[in-house]
């Protein structure tokens, strides 16, 4: 047993901030180029917005799957850093880049397999023609994008983040003017429409790889001879790690898709407060996601000095600072809900289900916050498989089932499903910091 004192966690928390928020900010500049993408989308029509919306779902949770096989990184080379062995993060560098190669036909092929499905789904023509080349330009900035991922984590794990926030929030300037220009036709570009919103969005993923590329190159110019050669049994170890913790993304991501399906049957308005809610909890959640990659870092870290209780104090500073962010979130949430809708529309039906919706939200922000950042706090101590098989469980064995029953056979309609997706957050919250608990004490 550690235990944690708290002058060591108030100690630990200054340093988490300082990681944490750049973090954040470059998780929120993430999210921001996708809400860039659809509100100029939504200039071209109807047909264009949703074929984009079509493309956007379709594309992350395969896409996003993939980087999250580069997760082991943040293990291997966070405790690389931490015992003083510059050589071995090098080395995790090296390989997530081989690892990035391999993956990027697999991850294509999976994303443009889709395609054909869309055509048996019967998916309206004018939407289907919009939606299958911006499908294909966004294919073409894989590569990119997995790379800049692998850069991303070695960064982190030699505490070097504010480029990473930089890298994001300028290439949403990128990502703005070639919309403006790939999809409208100015400064001397076609007029591609929504398809050039998709090579836009590539050009911006290889500026923001470029970016962490230079930012590498900087940080290990006197490094001398970078070690570029594979060693399959270090591709092998990150493919081991990463390999839950990408499953675990496609389990979450999956389920709030399915539960989009889902308000997609019942009526607009129950269906645009629920994007509306989904909108609003995903902006509160970037901050402990940011908060969970310092965490994954700075526990590894520790893990690799062999400092037990250091790590221990870590993982607790970190659930202590997303905790109390969410928590206020929750607050936020509960008390001013119509407030927050109105903001995104004015629209009474939508208003009024947009903020029960937001009511519901409030209960599980607080869990959402800690689960994340418990997840990566045990991911620095090495431990994928834990969060994976809380998120199977509380998502496809709870949440989902609670969602459907209350959404239909009790008539509760979107309500039902926000309760079932506060079921599912609750119980996984309620299973990772337990278990981050359990492993940080028996740590060392």
């Amino acid at each position: 047993m550690i235990p944690v004192r708290w002058r060591e966690l108030r100690r630990e928390i200054p340093p988490t901030l300082r990681m944490g928020v750049p973090l954040a900010l470059a998780e929120l500049g993430w999210m921001a180029m996708g809400v860039v993408d659809i509100v100029m989308a939504g200039r071209l029509g109807a047909a264009a917005m949703g074929a984009g919306s079509l493309g956007t779902m379709l594309f992350y949770p395969i896409a996003i799957c993939g980087t999250g096989l580069l997760l082991g990184m943040d293990t291997l080379a966070a405790q690389a850093v931490g015992a003083g062995k510059p050589e071995d993060a090098r080395r995790a560098l090296a390989n997530g880049c081989w690892l990035a190669l391999g993956l990027t036909p697999l991850v294509a092929l999976g994303i443009l397999g889709l395609i054909p499905l869309l055509r048996m789904a019967r998916v309206q023509p004018r939407v289907l023609e919009l939606c299958v080349p911006y499908l294909k330009a966004l294919v073409w900035g894989l590569p990119l994008l997995l790379f800049y991922s692998a850069f991303r984590r070695y960064l982190q794990a030699v505490d070097v983040v504010k480029p990473v926030t930089f890298a994001l929030v300028s290439a949403n300037l990128v990502n703005l003017g070639g919309n403006w220009a790939l999809m409208f036709g100015h400064w001397g570009a076609p007029a591609m429409g929504l398809e050039g919103s998709g090579w836009s969005t590539s050009i911006a993923r290889g500026y923001m790889a470029a970016v962490l590329l230079g930012t590498v190159w900087w940080h290990e110019r006197r490094a001398g001879r970078f070690p570029w050669r594979p060693r399959w049994r270090l591709v092998r170890r990150l493919v081991t790690l990463g390999l839950p913790a990408a499953l675990q993304i496609l389990f979450e991501g999956a389920v709030f898709g399915l539960v989009t399906v889902l308000a997609a049957r019942l009526d607009e308005a129950s269906l645009a407060a629920h994007s509306l809610a989904i909108n609003v909890v995903s902006t509160t959640y970037m901050v402990p996601l940011g908060v969970s990659s310092a965490a994954a870092v700075r526990v590894g870290q520790a893990i690799g000095a062999r400092d037990y209780r250091g790590a221990a104090a870590r993982g607790w500073a970190a659930l202590l600072v997303s905790g109390g962010f969410m928590a206020a979130c929750g607050v936020g949430l509960w008390t001013a809900p119509s407030t927050i809708v109105r903001m995104y529309t004015g629209d009474p039906a939508v208003l009024s289900t947009g903020a029960l919706l937001l009511g519901i939200a409030a209960f599980f922000e607080l869990f959402d916050g800690l689960q994340v950042t418990a997840t990566g706090a045990l991911r620095g101590l090495g431990d994928t498989h834990t969060a994976m098989l809380a998120h199977l469980v509380g998502y496809w064995v709870v949440g989902l089932p609670v969602a459907y029953v209350l959404c239909f056979p009790m008539g509760w309609g979107a309500a039902g499903i926000w309760v079932g997706l506060s079921a599912a957050l609750i119980l996984i919250g309620l299973i990772l910091v337990p278990a981050w608990h359990r492993r940080a004490s028996r740590a060392g």
